[in-house]
C-alpha cells in the first residue's frame, strides 16, 4: 500500500487532511453448467459480473520448463476489511451475491455528503452516486480510491488474461483506524491481519464450490514455491500471502522505547508463517521499533510526519546521506488541517534539503526480525523502508547470499536495483500509465538482461495510493477491442459488470478486471519487448521464493575457534573486550582493540579449510582500510581480499576460495578516533 511522491493533492479542511495523511500508509446460486471447459464455472453467482474473455486460458511451461504469466507482486484484495472496516467500501464477495457485495458504506448514501475519505483523497466534495450494483455510476474509478476494487470476478479476468500470480498483502494501520469517524470493529492490527488470512482462505473455498469442490477452483493459496509452480502448470492462479502493515507484532516505539521484544517477534513470525504468510514489510509509513521509514512529500508528507508524532511522540528526524541512495524530500509544505491536531506549542520541524536520509535504519530488534525471516525463509519486501534500513538489511543477506528480497511496488531507491537482482531477489513497478511505466521499464532493461530475469507491476489496488487514467479515445496506439491475450490463445473484449461497460481508453485502471486491458496498452505504447519481460515475471518471482526455501546457512568455521589479537582494550573492569568476544556467536559482546592503526585480530581454524568468504560485523570503531589475510601455517600469509574506503556497518568480503587453517583482518587505517571493534566476524567456506 502506497501513495505516489508525485500525485499533486488538493487542500483540504483540518480534519480531512489528516485522514489524508494517515490514509496514504494503507456459496453460490446455481447458473448455466461448464460443459467439457474447466475453467468456467458449473455453478456461477446469478447475477454477476461478466469476465469479457473467451477461450482456454494457457496450461503448462514453456520448452525450457519455465512457467509463464504474470505476477502482481502488491495487491490488498481485502483491505475493505482494514482501518476499522468503513474506509475502503465494497467486498471482495458476498454470499448473498453481487448487490450486496458491492455497494457502498452506509454513511455515503444519499449522495456522498458524509464520505470525508472520498473528499480527501479525489478532491471536491466528496459527493458521489453511491449506488455500485447495478449501474456503477461513480465507481469503481482510477480516481476513487475509497470504493472496491477487487471484486473476484475481476480478479478472475486478470487470470483469465494471463496472470499466474497475484500476492495479496494484508494491510492494515491503526492510527488510520483511531482516528477515522466511521469504524465496526477495532483497531488492533494484528487481529485485522488475521481477519484478512481467514477471508482469503475463504474466498477459495467461494470459488471452489463453483467448480464442484475443494481444490477445484483457479484461486489456489500456495504456501511454497513448489506448489505455486503446478498451480501455474494447471493454468490456474497462485496466490501469495504477505504482510503490510505499520506495527507489526505491536513493534511500535513510544519516545524511542519499543514496545515489543524478541519475544513478540518471534511469536508474531510463526503465527504469520502458520497462516501462510511468506513475505513482509517490516515497516510501513511511521517509523517503528524494527525500522525507520522511507518519507512521504508535500503536505502529504507533513501529515504523515503529525500522525507519526501522535503515535510514537517523535516526528521524523534527518541527516546528509552517505552514498547515492537517499529517502523521498519531505519539503516544508503546510498541512494546516494535520498540524492543527498537535499540542499546543509543538510545531513540524524543518528539514534541510540537503539532509535527505532518515537518521533511523534498522534496529537491533529489526536486525533480529531479520534474521527471524531468513530463519524460517520468508521474503523481505524492502519498499517503505529507509535507505539505511534497506542498506543494513541487504548486507545481512549479502553476508549469508540469501536471496530473499522483494520491491513490489517502486518505492524503494531505485539505485538497489543491481545489488537485489545480484543476491537474486525480485522487482516489479507500480501499476504506473503505460507511457510512464514503459519509460521506467526501458530504463532498468539492460539489468534484467544482465540477471537474466523478468519483470512484474504491482498494483496496489485498495491501496489509496491512484491508477492509470485514461489516455483518451482518441489517443495514439489506444487499445483496440477485443484483442488477443499475450500467449495468444484467449480473446479479450470489454468487460460489463451490471449496467456498466468499462473501456481502458476513457475509463482508466478502474478496476482489477482491467489489468488485461492496460497490459495490452503497454505492448501498444511500449512494443513487444517490455510485455515479453513481463509475462516472464512469474519464473522470476517464483525462482527468488524457491532459492530462499533451499538457503542454506553456512557453517560459520569460525564459531567459538581460538582468536588471537594485536591488542585488546581495557578500560571497565566489568567488560571484557577480548579477541575470543568476536567469534562467540552473539552481536551483545564485541572485541576492541587499542587506539592506534596497526591492529589485527587472527582466528585459528583448527585445520585446513577452503575459504571463501569472510564477514565482518563492525560496531561504531570500524576499519577504513584492511585486509583479510590467510595462511596455512600462521607464519606465511597471503593478502586475499581488501579496502581502503571501509564505511562500517556489516562487511562481506568475498574471493576465489584457498585452503587456510588461519583467517587474520589487519587494520591499516582507523575509520575513527577510536581502534577497531568488532561485533562478530564470519568464516565461511564460500
Amino acid at each position: 500500500m502506497t501513495s505516489r511522491p508525485y500525485r499533486r493533492r488538493t487542500d483540504v479542511t483540518v480534519v480531512s487532511l489528516l485522514l489524508l495523511v494517515l490514509a496514504a500508509v494503507l456459496g453460490p446460486a446455481p447458473s448455466s453448467a461448464a460443459g467439457n471447459d474447466w475453467w468456467v464455472p458449473g455453478a456461477r453467482p446469478s447475477p454477476d459480473s461478466g469476465i469479457g474473455v473467451t477461450g482456454e486460458p494457457f496450461t503448462g511451461t514453456d520448452a525450457q520448463g519455465e512457467v509463464r504469466g504474470f505476477v502482481d507482486a502488491h495487491d490488498h484484495l481485502f483491505a475493505n476489511e482494514a482501518f476499522g472496516g468503513r474506509l475502503i467500501c465494497g467486498k471482495v464477495f458476498s454470499e448473498a451475491g453481487i448487490a450486496d457485495a458491492l455497494k457502498d458504506c452506509p454513511e455515503h448514501y444519499p449522495d456522498g455528503s458524509l464520505a470525508v475519505f472520498d473528499f480527501i483523497t479525489k478532491g471536491g466534495d466528496g459527493r458521489h452516486d453511491p449506488v455500485g450494483w447495478p449501474t456503477f455510476k461513480d465507481w469503481p474509478a482510477h480516481d476513487s480510491l475509497t470504493h472496491q476494487q477487487n471484486y473476484y470476478a475481476w480478479v478472475e479476468r486478470a487470470w483469465r488474461g494471463g496472470q499466474r500470480v497475484l500476492v495479496n498483502d494484508l494491510v492494515t494501520n491503526g492510527v488510520i483506524c483511531s482516528v477515522y469517524f466511521f469504524k465496526d470493529r477495532g483497531c488492533d492490527e494484528m487481529t485485522s491481519i488475521r481477519l484478512q488470512a481467514k477471508l482469503s482462505y475463504d474466498l477459495q473455498a467461494y470459488v471452489d464450490r463453483m467448480y464442484g469442490g475443494p481444490g477445484k477452483g483457479w484461486f489456489r493459496i500456495v504456501t511454497d514455491s513448489a506448489q505455486a509452480r503446478e498451480v501455474v502448470r494447471q493454468g490456474k492462479l497462485a496466490v501469495v500471502l504477505g504482510v503490510e502493515t505499520s506495527e507489526p507484532f505491536g513493534c511500535k516505539q513510544v519516545l524511542d522505547v519499543p514496545q515489543c521484544d524478541r519475544k513478540d517477534i518471534d511469536a508474531g513470525l510463526d503465527e504469520l508463517y502458520a497462516l501462510g504468510v511468506r513475505s513482509m514489510f517490516l515497516c510501513h509509513k511511521f517509523d517503528n521499533a524494527l525500522c525507520g521509514v522511507r518519507f512521504d512529500s508535500g503536505s502529504l508528507g507533513t501529515a504523515i510526519n503529525v500522525g507519526q508524532f501522535l503515535s510514537t511522540g517523535t516526528f521524523w528526524k534527518t541527516e546528509k546521506c552517505t552514498g547515492p541512495q537517499a529517502d523521498n524530500p519531505i519539503g516544508s509544505a503546510a498541512a494546516p488541517g494535520a498540524e492543527a491536531k498537535l499540542p499546543a506549542g509543538v510545531r513540524v520541524p524543518s528539514y534541510d534539503a540537503d539532509a535527505r536520509c532518515n537518521v533511523r535504519g534498522l534496529t537491533d530488534l529489526g536486525e533480529y526480525a531479520v534474521r527471524g525471516m531468513m530463519k524460517r525463509r520468508m521474503m523481505l519486501e524492502i519498499d517503505h523502508m529507509s535507505v539505511k534500513a534497506v542498506g543494513r538489511a541487504l548486507d545481512i543477506f549479502d553476508s549469508a547470499s540469501y536471496p530473499g528480497v522483494i520491491s513490489s511496488h517502486s518505492w524503494m531507491d531505485m539505485n538497489w536495483t543491481d545489488r537485489i537482482y545480484g543476491l537474486g531477489g525480485f522487482v516489479a513497478q507500480y501499476m504506473n500509465g503505460s507511457e510512464g511505466f514503459v519509460a521506467e521499464a526501458d530504463r532498468t532493461k539492460t539489468l534484467r538482461d544482465k540477471y537474466g530475469v523478468g519483470y512484474g507491476y504491482g498494483t496496489d489496488m485498495n491501496g489509496v495510493g491512484g491508477w492509470p487514467g485514461p489516455r483518451g479515445a482518441d489517443a495514439p496506439n489506444k487499445v483496440t477491442y477485443p484483442f488477443r491475450s499475450v500467449d495468444g490463445g484467449s480473446v479479450i473484449d470489454r468487460v460489463t459488470t451490471g449496467e456498466r461497460t468499462w473501456d481502458l481508453n476513457t475509463d482508466g485502471a478502474a478496476h482489477y478486471g482491467l489489468v488485461p486491458d492496460w497490459i495490452e496498452d503497454i505492448r501498444r505504447v511500449g512494443g513487444q519487448d517490455v510485455v515479453k519481460d513481463l509475462f516472464r515475471g512469474a519464473e522470476s518471482y517464483l525462482d527468488t521464493w524457491g532459492a530462499t526455501e533451499r538457503h542454506q546457512a553456512g557453517a560459520d568455521l569460525a564459531r567459538g575457534a581460538p582468536a588471537t589479537a594485536s591488542s585488546a582494550e581495557w578500560w571497565n573492569p566489568f567488560t571484557s573486550y577480548a579477541p575470543g568476544r568476536a567469534v562467540d556467536g552473539t552481536r551483545d559482546t564485541r572485541w576492541a582493540s587499542e587506539w592506534s592503526d596497526g591492529q589485527w585480530l587472527r582466528i585459528d581454524l583448527g585445520s585446513t579449510h577452503r575459504v571463501g568468504r569472510v564477514t565482518l560485523d563492525w560496531e561504531r570503531a570500524y576499519g577504513k582500510a584492511y585486509g583479510i589475510q590467510l595462511s596455512t601455517d600462521g607464519t606465511n600469509w597471503r593478502t586475499v581480499w581488501s579496502t581502503t574506503t571501509g564505511d562500517g556497518g556489516l562487511d562481506t568480503a568475498r574471493f576465489p576460495g584457498i585452503p587456510a587453517r588461519y583467517v587474520r583482518v589487519a587494520g591499516t587505517e582507523r575509520g575513527t578516533q577510536w581502534g577497531y571493534s568488532l561485533y562478530e566476524v564470519g568464516v565461511h567456506s564460500s
